[in-house]
């Protein structure tokens, strides 16, 4: 099969998702689609490259998957329910994808233009919402900060001792509240989300009075 720029990304992501980032190598990319490390240079020219590649991917992924939440918001959603779109339908495209939410991380440092398009239209959300322009940037950067955290335990190393019955019934006895938390991965997920964006609100009203 000729060897392509997506082929490429698709080996880059199944290596990464076993091996993480720095088990990541040109060599094992080249092993998995049968051919030389050397004929990936021809497309690819390095490791840096590649991960920009397979990052920008997974925003551009991300980005598509929040267009079409948003498209599916009932006429006249506030700018809550717009901003749950997008960051919801970040993280499902993220937990699809071993590591994704490493990869998702370093994104914005390798100049992602899908993860910069993903900020891009949060930002815009709130200004359109009247989030203040010094808010912004903070703000947004909370918001998806939250979900790569998030996502991030979720894809997070199981214990390397299995939880017997017992041990979760002593861990619910000691620590009720928080094990009670720790149950409903999503709809903690929406609240916590929810709860930022009543933060980011009181910015809304913290305007100085007219003179």
């Amino acid at each position: 099969m000729k060897l392509t720029v997506d082929r490429i990304i698709d080996a880059g992501m199944a290596v990464f998702a076993e091996s993480g980032y720095h088990g990541l190598s040109m060599r094992l990319v080249a092993e998995r689609l049968d051919t030389f490390a050397g004929s990936l240079y021809y497309h690819v020219p390095s490791k840096s490259a590649l991960l920009q590649l397979m990052a920008d991917r997974l925003a551009q992924h991300a980005y598509d998957a929040g267009t079409a939440a948003l498209a599916a918001l009932p006429e006249g959603a506030d700018w809550k329910a717009r901003v749950e779109a997008q960051v919801g339908s970040l993280r499902t495209s993220i937990r699809r994808h071993p590591g994704g939410a490493v990869m998702f991380a370093d994104s914005p440092k390798v100049l992602s233009a899908g993860a910069l398009s993903l900020m891009e239209r949060l930002l815009q959300t709130l200004a359109d919402a009247g989030v203040p322009e010094d808010h912004r940037g903070t703000a947004a950067d909370a918001l998806l900060s939250h979900v790569t955290g998030f996502v991030l335990q979720e894809q997070g190393t199981p214990p390397a001792l299995p939880v017997t019955e017992q041990d979760a019934a002593d861990l619910l006895k000691r620590f009720p509240m928080t094990v009670a938390a720790a149950l409903d991965e999503d709809g903690k997920f929406t609240r916590s989300v929810r709860l930022i964006c009543a933060g980011i609100e009181t910015t809304m009203n913290s305007r100085p009075a007219p003179l």
